[in-house]
């Protein structure tokens, strides 16, 4: 990868370790999965930290990663880097907990300690979610030699914090039957823990919040690694400038994706069952990129023009 988006500086050694911490913590979590043969709403009771440790290792090598890309790495972000870090060892610490305890960690204010819990969990994706920004505001604020990796890496951040916004409607009230002593759900007009998709557990018979969720934060790894593909295989046929654009329209329509996956959950629609409504929105997305992508590689400017800007 730094071979197309050269890297300038250190890796952020908080988030590297922590990365480490979350390898051994996904491997954990599996042989739970084979040894632990308790079921909870549905899903082996490992298979939360497991998917959690397998994200947030996936989250904080991109975050290191983009951080060795600036020329000049400030205490702000230094600060905001190792922020994440210790909200996210909050949370995996209660998610963990729980586990061994027994019950669920989100939405779950069954008891005094749950529900203390569970509010410790929301304020500490609400600091994850403000050191992501200042990241974000950060990496747009300094260059980046390679324009097209620029734009594939500001909007990755953004885009992923898109993504942990379209989760707030899992904590409001009324997308799911009510359940006593529980704050929210993944599932919109069915009850969490039904059938689900393979691994995912996305819903098969109601909407699912997490779809839209886990789309937008991995952003933070497809724009970029399509900015890399566009340098290794097309970086001799398109000048800069027409690769940044592409990114562009490529970033765009990833948040658009985002939202239309969230509208369809909150329709209480399936992911694999989209009624005429979704479909259409989804085929004038798909136009309106490939559309958009085609007037951007048509207009490029000519090999000479380029090398003469």
């Amino acid at each position: 990868m730094t071979t197309y988006l050269p890297q300038r500086a250190p890796w952020h050694r908080p988030l590297m370790v922590f990365v480490a911490a979350m390898a051994v913590l996904a491997v954990v979590s599996a042989i739970g999965i084979v040894a632990d043969p308790r079921i909870l709403t549905g899903a082996p009771i490992w298979l939360k930290p497991l998917k959690f440790a397998v994200s947030f290792v996936l989250y904080g090598v991109s975050l290191a990663w983009m951080l060795s890309l600036l020329r000049r790495r400030s205490r702000v972000v230094e600060w905001a880097g190792t922020v994440i870090v210790a909200v996210s060892v909050v949370e995996m610490a209660i998610i963990v907990g729980q586990v061994l305890r027994g019950t669920t960690s989100h939405f779950n204010e069954t008891s005094a300690l749950n529900g203390v819990l569970w509010q410790l969990m929301g304020a500490a994706i609400m600091v994850l979610f403000v050191a992501h920004l200042v990241i974000g505001v950060v990496v747009l604020r300094q260059p980046i030699a390679d324009r097209a990796g620029r734009y594939a890496i500001g909007l990755g951040l953004g885009v992923a914090a898109l993504g942990m916004l379209v989760a707030i409607p899992m904590v409001l009230p009324g997308q799911a039957p009510a359940v006593e002593g529980i704050a929210g759900a993944h599932s919109v007009g069915v009850a969490d823990g039904g059938p689900g998709l393979p691994l995912v557990g996305w819903s098969t018979t109601g909407g699912d919040l997490r779809i839209g969720h886990f789309v937008g934060l991995h952003a933070l790894q497809v724009l970029p690694i399509l900015a890399i593909l566009l340098s290794r295989f097309l970086g001799d046929r398109l000048d800069e400038h027409t690769r940044a654009r592409l990114l562009v329209v490529a970033g765009g329509a990833y948040g658009v994706l985002t939202i239309l996956l969230t509208w369809q959950a909150l329709r209480g629609q399936p992911l694999l069952r989209p009624d005429a409504l979704t479909l259409g929105a989804a085929a004038a997305l798909v136009v309106a990129t490939a559309t958009a992508a085609g007037l951007v590689v048509t207009r490029r400017r000519r090999p000479e023009l380029a090398l003469a800007a």
